[in-house]
């Protein structure tokens, strides 16, 4: 299988399209355009904005180490805004909160609106990525390290009206529950256990799931006798 060939990030190329690689990166450039045109540079710190960024070096690096970092750093950020969105429109409204600007049409034109689509479509690459090179269990400590930095970046130096990362307080929301510094190291503590953790147990199973098909597949292959051996 290709994900058992790729045991090292970049171990071995051509795995994926040049078209892929290709559009990807077109389409990221348009979406940084009209981000910085409307929300300003600030925009770039939100963790999906980083990781589409990264996720784009992965595909053009053919990198098993950087699509983990972007597995286990998106798969639940973009679950939890399809499952807000969809919600929406089936239920009538948010069950968690976080996409009410996709409803939005009086601040926010409907081409932004449709640019942040890509939370629909990313897991699919990022699944598609994992099936395609494995999953690097290295990816745990180089996110949690990653998304630190970007929340203390977000609370010191971002405009606070943008609450980047929502380190003020949830979905834009200033919290008034505990001092502002608290609620930081909140942040920092619960967001890798319930966006991080749970993407990389299961993408750590699979992968020991593969390991071990791998294994034996390579014992029966070892044990199969071949043209010059005798029975």
């Amino acid at each position: 299988m290709c994900c058992l060939s790729a045991q090292h990030a970049g171990a071995k190329t051509g795995l994926v399209p040049t078209w892929l690689k290709v559009g990807f990166t077109a389409w990221l450039s348009v979406l940084i355009f009209f981000d910085w045109t409307f929300y300003g540079p600030w925009i770039q710190l939100w963790f999906c904005n980083v990781g589409n960024i990264i996720l784009a070096i992965a595909l053009w690096r053919e990198s098993r180490l950087l699509f983990s970092w972007q597995a286990i750093s998106l798969l639940a950020v973009d679950a939890f805004f399809t499952i807000d969105y969809l919600g929406r429109w089936i239920l009538g409204f948010h069950p968690i909160g976080g996409t009410e600007y996709m409803f939005d049409a009086e601040h926010y034109p409907l081409h932004m609106r449709l640019l942040s689509l890509f939370h629909l479509v990313i897991p699919i690459l990022l699944i598609w990525g994992i099936r395609r090179f494995g999953y690097d269990r290295r990816a745990l400590p180089l996110q949690v390290a990653t998304m630190w930095v970007l929340l203390l970046i977000s609370y010191f130096f971002a405009p606070p009206e943008m609450d980047i990362n929502y380190v003020l307080g949830p979905f834009e929301k200033t919290q008034t529950y505990m001092a502002p510094g608290l609620y930081l190291l909140v942040c920092m503590l619960v967001y890798p256990l319930i966006l991080n953790v749970p993407p990389h147990l299961l993408l750590s199973a699979y992968q020991r799931r593969l390991e071990r098909r791998g294994g034996a597949e390579g014992d029966a292959r070892a044990a199969a006798p071949t043209p010059f051996t005798s029975k």
